[in-house]
């Protein structure tokens, strides 16, 4: 399996702007720039978009190791929050709240653990990985 992305960068840095779009569609021409990245300026960045990409990923992971021990979530919700310090990615932060009506904890916090560490972006992530789980059980 291949995936792909593209994007496209005109001008300079402060002033310049760009735009990424998705093989899927999913993004088309999407607009980024420095004010997005780095001040208040409404729109996407590529910290956010990994911030996406970690979430996403960490709750479908989750989804398959809690149906190993046989529990299927009513609804898995990730939030993934991305620290950037001296133009280095530090830490993505994790908050999730798993819903499964009686499911035993042990097994969601097993299936946790074996989620942060398994997920394949947080595998490729060189930084590091914090979760702070809510389970409603």
């Amino acid at each position: 399996m291949t995936r792909n992305a593209s994007a496209v960068w005109q001008g300079g840095l402060k002033d310049g702007k760009g735009s990424i779009s998705t093989q899927s569609g999913a993004f088309k021409d999407q607009k980024y720039d420095f004010r997005m990245r780095f001040e208040d300026e409404p729109g996407t960045n590529p910290e956010e978009l990994i911030a996406a990409a970690h979430a996403s990923c960490f709750s479908m992971a989750l989804s398959a190791q809690l149906g190993e021990r046989g529990i299927t979530p009513e609804s898995i919700e990730t939030k993934a929050t991305i620290t950037m310090e001296n133009l280095v990615l530090t830490k993505s932060h994790l908050e999730t709240t798993v819903v499964a009506t009686g499911a035993d904890q042990a097994k969601v916090e097993e299936a946790v653990a074996a989620a942060k560490a398994g997920c394949p972006i947080s595998k490729v992530l060189n930084l590091e990985i914090t979760l702070e789980g809510t389970y409603k059980l």
